[in-house]
C-alpha cells in the first residue's frame, strides 16, 4: 500500500468517526428518553398491580355483601311463610277442634 492510499483511508475512517460521533450525539437523548419511559412502565405496572389487588379485595367484600342482602331480601318472605304457615295450622287445628266437639256432642246425645 502506498502512503497516498493510506493517508486516504485514514481521512475516510475519520470522516466516518466523525459521523458516527454525531449520530450517537443525537441518540444519546433519546436513549435517556427511553430509560425514563422504562422507568415510568416499571412505576405504572406495580401501580396497575396494586390497583388490581385492591379491586380483587373490593370484589371479595362486595360478594360478602351479596350475600347478606340475599339473606335480608329472603327475610320478609321466609317470615310471611311461617306466618302463612302458622294461620293455616291455626284454622286446621281449630277445624279440626270444632267436629271433634260436635262429633262427641253427638255421640253423647245417643247414649
Amino acid at each position: 500500500m502506498q502512503d497516498f492510499e493510506v493517508l486516504e483511508r485514514l481521512t475516510k475512517a475519520e470522516e466516518r468517526t466523525k459521523s458516527n460521533s454525531h449520530r450517537l450525539d443525537k441518540l444519546e437523548p433519546i436513549v435517556n428518553e427511553i430509560h425514563t419511559m422504562s422507568n415510568t412502565m416499571v412505576q405504572l405496572v406495580e401501580e396497575v398491580k396494586h390497583t388490581n389487588e385492591t379491586v380483587s379485595s373490593l370484589d371479595e367484600k362486595v360478594e360478602r355483601m351479596d350475600s347478606r342482602v340475599d339473606i335480608m331480601e329472603r327475610s320478609p318472605a321466609d317470615d310471611m311463610r311461617a306466618y302463612r304457615r302458622t294461620a293455616v295450622t291455626a284454622m286446621i287445628s281449630t277445624i279440626a277442634g270444632a267436629l271433634a266437639a260436635g262429633i262427641l256432642v253427638w255421640v253423647a246425645s245417643y247414649i
